[in-house]
């Protein structure tokens, strides 16, 4: 089978509802498929059951479409997902479920894409062809668990945090997550609260911010240079949290808001876990050296046992196991090669949204730029898919 489209969108999470909507705006032709049975799947299917949006609202819209005025100021995942659903059903978005790409390469005699994906449910491979290609199957396409001596025999129960939903099942038992990012920090609260033995891994410097400081800091950023406000920001957090340096959290050398903009990492907004550690309630540990049986080794020598192991180590993209000619654009972690904000374009009419690690306002960014960028070739050459 064939199918040919002005735009082929892979990947129907929020990076793709957005660019299909932007492109529906301006009359652009488009085809999105989608490797899962729903869209945002992650979203759906992988976040834990407390989860709220860190930022925000104002910071969390998808192009030409607000929030309910009635909406918390912090999003909770439910209503985020029918947020998107409304989003869908606002612009007619239609995306081909089950349909796995598999390859995507550039014919540069016809100068289009040639793209193969197969629909899982009937093993049907279909053949793409458009002017257009872009890359919206995100940079949280896979589970990372990073390689560690003795894991494989672990003898408790070991998860990436996609899979946790709760720390209802785990009262009594001793915990221990991995790494301090935001999903690290609130599943190790959701866990100590549910009477587990909680400890956490901190393994690099880490700013923590409450949600209030950081809702200024985007909101000040917008009209003042960013190491004006980091420095505010810093100051904030320090007479709020003290330092936490004799707690083992260290703050890296960068603002916060300059350290998310060249290398996508993101502060820390706590949700009760900083107290908790402070209290001893959750324990907090240097890097994992290796794992016998269910004792894990620590860098400073310290052993303990646990009961089971949640890895916040976050996803990685999987673009480059099926985009051919994508040099221009993606490095080999599948990420943009070029920083924020000129990342989205690659040669040959490829785009990619949704991978400069800057949450949903990147995202809505890079749709918009996208959706320009095609309609102002489109309008000029009008072309024919021959």
């Amino acid at each position: 089978m064939e199918e040919r489209t002005i735009v082929l969108i892979v990947g129907a999470g929020p990076a793709g509802l957005a660019t299909a909507a932007c492109l529906a705006q301006l009359s652009i032709p488009y085809v999105i498929i989608e490797r899962e049975n729903c869209s945002a799947s992650l979203w759906r299917n992988c976040a834990y059951d407390h989860l709220k949006l860190h930022l925000a609202k104002e910071f969390c819209e998808l192009p030409h479409m607000s929030y309910p005025a009635d909406a918390p100021t912090y999003i909770p995942k439910d209503q985020f997902v029918k947020y998107l659903d409304s989003y869908i059903e606002r612009f007619d978005i239609q995306p081909k479920y089950n349909t796995a790409i598999e390859s995507c390469t550039h014919d540069e005699g016809k100068d289009c894409w040639i793209s193969l994906a197969c629909d899982v449910t009937t093993s049907v491979v279909v053949r793409y062809k458009s002017k257009f290609l872009v890359v919206a199957s995100g940079e949280n396409s896979a589970a990372n668990i990073p390689v560690i001596p003795g894991l494989h025999d672990f003898t408790g129960e070991a998860i990436h945090s996609s899979l946790y939903k709760s720390g209802a099942a785990y009262s009594g038992k001793n915990a221990l997550v991995v790494w301090c990012g935001n999903s690290g920090m609130e599943i190790a609260y959701d866990l100590a609260s549910h009477g587990a033995n909680t400890s956490i891994v901190v393994r690099s410097p880490v700013h923590v911010m409450t949600k209030e400081i950081m809702r200024l800091g985007m909101t000040l950023v917008q009209h003042t240079p960013v190491n004006i406000v980091d420095d505010l920001l810093v100051r904030m957090s320090n007479f709020v949290f003290g330092d936490l340096s004799r707690h083992g959290i260290v703050k890296p050398k960068a603002g916060p808001l300059l350290l998310k903009e060249k290398t996508g990492r993101s502060a820390v907004i706590d949700v009760g876990t900083v107290g908790l550690i402070k209290k001893g309630i959750i324990k907090v540990h240097g890097n994992i050296s290796k794992i016998n049986g269910n004792v894990v080794e620590f860098e400073d020598k310290k052993e303990r046992s646990f009961d089971v192991i949640v890895f916040a180590t976050g996803y990685k993209s999987m673009a480059n196991t099926w985009l051919n000619n994508g040099e221009s654009m993606l490095n080999n972690d599948g990420l943009p090669k070029k920083e924020f904000p000129n990342h989205w374009k690659g040669a040959n009419g490829l785009y990619c949204a949704g991978l400069a690690r800057r949450g949903l306002a990147g995202i809505a960014t890079d749709a918009k730029n996208i959706a320009n960028d095609i309609l102002s070739t489109y309008n000029t050459h009008r072309f024919e898919m021959n």
